[in-house]
């Protein structure tokens, strides 16, 4: 039986290169002084401008804002670390996230099923609300949790304890999905269920060992937990 369900956001809730695709180019055209710096930058952080998509590993996929600052900041005269991490966080806020499934639809009817719902990211907790509100869906959860919130980053579990804690659910009966291994580590790790889905950058073959089950994008997580309960 499962009670509750935390996703990540970026690559779960919204499509990765869709939407991150547009928040790299963005920032490189702000923060690039020329076209060499900007090609030396999207090195750093693993990001291919051509095409808009990513390296697998990529501090962009998983990490925080700090960690992507911290691979620039070679590459960045005159900022802190804290400094270019606030000026991503302030790019990140107002990114234009794409969907990767209708979500008010989906994540509604997990709702109708009963199920505590929460988002538990490696973005700071504002962006990760904007981005949630600007389509509709944030009255939809139960708990929303950023890097910053105070349950630390995952790959630890902070953030998954966290969510069964605040709504008062068996983290063995609660299920983390996510894109990346970080995800699935941390759910894991909080003694939770794990659904990999493919709406990020990493594919079944790496994602598979970590997760229970791996969809292609969360509109089939329903059907999923539905199986769970019949069996």
């Amino acid at each position: 039986m499962i009670d509750g369900v935390v996703f990540d956001k970026d690559g779960t809730l919204f499509d990765f290169r869709q939407s991150w695709g547009v928040w790299a180019a963005r920032m490189l055209d702000q923060l690039a002084t020329d076209p060499a710096h900007a090609a030396t930058i999207a090195a750093a952080i693993g990001f291919f401008p051509d095409r808009r998509d990513f390296a697998p590993e990529s501090p962009v996929i998983a990490g925080t804002a700090q960690d992507i600052a911290e691979v620039m900041l070679p590459h960045m005269q005159g900022f802190s670390q804290a400094d270019l991490a606030a000026r991503l966080n302030a790019f990140a806020q107002d990114a234009v996230m794409a969907p990767a499934v209708p979500l008010r639809p989906v994540l509604g009817a997990l709702r109708d099923r009963g199920l505590k719902l929460g988002v538990a990211t490696n973005d700071t907790e504002a962006p990760a609300r904007a981005h949630l509100s600007a389509h509709g869906v944030l009255d939809l959860f139960d708990f929303v949790a950023g890097c910053d919130s105070g349950h630390g980053a995952k790959p630890a579990p902070g953030m998954c304890l966290a969510f069964a804690r605040q709504v008062g659910i068996d983290p063995a009966r609660a299920v983390m999905v996510g894109d990346s291994t970080h995800d699935l580590i941390a759910g894991r790790a909080a003694g939770m269920r794990c659904v990999a889905v493919l709406t990020g950058i990493a594919n079944a073959e790496a994602l598979a060992p970590h997760a229970d089950v791996v969809l292609a994008d969360i509109g089939a997580l329903g059907a999923w937990i539905d199986g769970l309960s019949a069996a």
